[in-house]
């Protein structure tokens, strides 16, 4: 998978695991690091998969609607290559937080719902619900992020508050930050995200 990997001054902090909204690439939420981290790793991720020329990490049916034979096939390759990316770049691979916008919150909420181990938190700007009907991986020890817009067209607010339900059904431990905006990423989510991400002492 075509990424960035930028190696942090501090080894015992998360290797932070950027994921891109539609239409982005890697280099969308490098910004995003900076302010939730400055000392640690940073591995920024473009999908696979294109939609009219942009990138994405699983097809998609319509807007709203997973192609989720798709979504479980792109979830494995991506746990995959951080399975690699870990041995290649030397990070431990038990301390990955995700940062997702979009459609990358939701390959890094299909991550969780799939792969126990696969992260060790995670921060969702504006993420859906991946699958349905599955049972989760108990995620005990895992610690979640959803920011959501009350006015997103794209994501509504039910999706979010049901992602929540599912993670803390599956044992994670998961704050919700509202925005009273659309689908848009705003600076003061940015900023709740990393002042939960300080709080939770990764």
């Amino acid at each position: 998978m075509k990424h960035i990997f930028q190696k942090g001054t501090n080894p015992a902090k998360p290797t932070l695991l950027l994921l891109h909204g539609t239409g982005g690439n890697e280099l969308d939420l490098l910004p995003l690091a900076g302010k939730i981290d400055e000392e640690a790793s940073v591995l920024s991720v473009r999908g696979n998969v294109l939609e009219n020329g942009m990138p994405r990490f699983f097809r998609r049916l319509a807007e709203g609607v997973f192609d989720e034979e798709d979504l479980v096939y792109r979830t494995t390759e991506l746990n995959e290559f951080l399975d690699e990316a870990s041995q290649t770049y030397d990070f431990d691979r038990d301390n990955i937080v995700a940062v997702g916008y979009s459609n990358g919150a939701n390959i890094a909420a299909s991550l969780l719902f799939h792969y126990q181990d696969a992260l060790k938190g995670a921060i969702l700007h504006h993420p859906m619900v991946p699958r349905r009907g599955i049972h989760l991986p108990d995620l005990a020890d895992k610690s979640v992020f959803i920011t959501a817009g009350t006015n997103d067209p794209i994501c509504p607010s039910q999706e979010s508050t049901e992602l929540q339900s599912m993670l803390e059904n599956a044992n994670a431990n998961v704050q919700i930050h509202w925005e009273n905006m659309g689908h848009q990423l705003t600076f003061s989510e940015v900023e709740a995200a990393a002042k939960w991400y300080l709080g939770i002492g990764f």
